[in-house]
């Protein structure tokens, strides 16, 4: 197994974004930041979350997202015309506060906990993407693209607050194995369930 690393801890604020004509509340719009950053138990220092039923409380504090997603996005940006081709996706595009490399959403389980040097994350849920990730791809297939190949990364409770920082190793201790993050985002956006 690849060894898992932290690529870049993202955040953002809340801010207004004009999607189809109105202005919503987003915080999807993260971006990559150094030096340390302290979780609690609510989430990232510096990072807000503008809608809480999808992102944020206890149980979504964080959310977390596959890196060796990140050229499928980047392809298929340049061919919906929402970017130049080659040009390189930012970490935290995605919406996510954590860059991952090494651990794909097949490979979690819900209970799973991830083991930082300075804290512990616990995997929660899969993240259900809404149009709000349309506008950050850019176009309008994004939610489908995401739902068709189950690469939703997941939430993650913060079981043991402290501080992370990019670069650093983790290391994932097994929890119940009882449901998987894939499998359940299969469940739960398979045609007539949502």
């Amino acid at each position: 197994m690849t060894a898992m690393r932290l690529e870049s801890i993202n955040v953002s604020p809340a801010r207004a974004m004009l999607i189809r004509g109105r202005e919503v509340m987003t915080g999807i719009g993260k971006r990559a930041v150094a030096g340390p950053v302290e979780a609690r138990a609510l989430g990232l220092v510096g990072d807000e979350q503008a809608d809480l039923s999808v992102h944020g409380g206890l149980a979504k504090a964080v959310y977390a997202y596959p890196s060796e997603h990140y050229p499928f996005w980047q392809t298929v940006r340049a061919q919906a015309r929402a970017a130049a081709w080659g040009e390189a996706l930012p970490s935290g595009a995605l919406g996510e506060n954590l860059t991952l490399a090494g651990v794909l959403e097949d490979q979690v389980w819900i209970g799973d906990v991830l083991r930082f040097k300075g804290c512990e994350l616990a995997v929660s849920e899969p993240r259900f993407p809404c149009f709000k990730f349309n506008a950050a791809m850019g176009f309008e297939q994004a939610v489908k693209l995401m739902t068709a190949n189950g690469w939703c990364g997941f939430y993650l409770a913060v079981r043991q607050p402290g501080v992370l920082e990019a670069g650093e190793h983790f290391e994932l201790v097994p929890g119940p194995r009882e449901v998987g993050i894939a499998e359940l985002f299969r469940a739960r956006t398979a045609p007539g369930r949502r």
